[in-house]
């Protein structure tokens, strides 16, 4: 026996083992194993899929959330527009009503002080008046203390009226 050689026993036990083995293993084996790969890549597939489908939502969502997140910024601006419109208005309105009442205090000021200044006019010239006539009784008293000095006044302005009248 040689080593390189087998021995036509061993090599018909060796094929006949073989052949039960591929016998079993086509008839119970490979078809559990395939059914198993064609699940598994089922399996796989669907995952896949689900991937996909899952993915396309989120691009939609995405988009989704973009256009809503635009929208809000859009209506944002809006009311923003809207409340720097409202607080222009708002001042105006105050500048206006402010200016207004300031007309109005100033044009009641100038109304008191042009009726303090007629009423300080009225009372100088009564003042004035009532000097003048102090002073005039005083020197009419020392003037007209003899007879003709009061004839002589007299006649001077009755002459004074006459002359008035024509």
């Amino acid at each position: 026996m040689s080593l390189l050689l087998p021995d036509a026993g061993l090599l018909f036990w060796t094929l006949l083992s073989f052949v039960v083995v591929l016998i079993i293993l086509t008839k119970f084996g490979f078809p559990a194993i395939t059914s198993m790969i064609d699940e598994r890549k089922r399996y796989i597939d669907e995952s896949l899929q689900h991937a996909r489908e899952a993915n396309k939502k989120l691009a939609d969502i995405e988009k989704e959330s973009a256009a809503l997140l635009k929208a809000a910024h859009e209506e944002q601006a809006a009311i923003l527009r809207e409340a720097a419109v409202a607080r222009e208005q708002l001042l105006k309105e105050a500048r206006e009503k402010a200016g207004k009442e300031g007309e109005k205090m100033l044009a009641e000021t100038r109304r008191v002080i042009q009726m303090e200044k007629e009423e300080a006019l009225r009372d100088i010239r009564r003042q004035v008046a009532e000097l003048s006539i102090a002073i005039a009784e005083k020197v009419l008293s020392k003037e007209l203390a003899d007879v003709e000095m009061q004839n002589s006044v007299i006649e001077k302005l009755v002459e004074e009226a006459f002359d008035e009248k024509a």
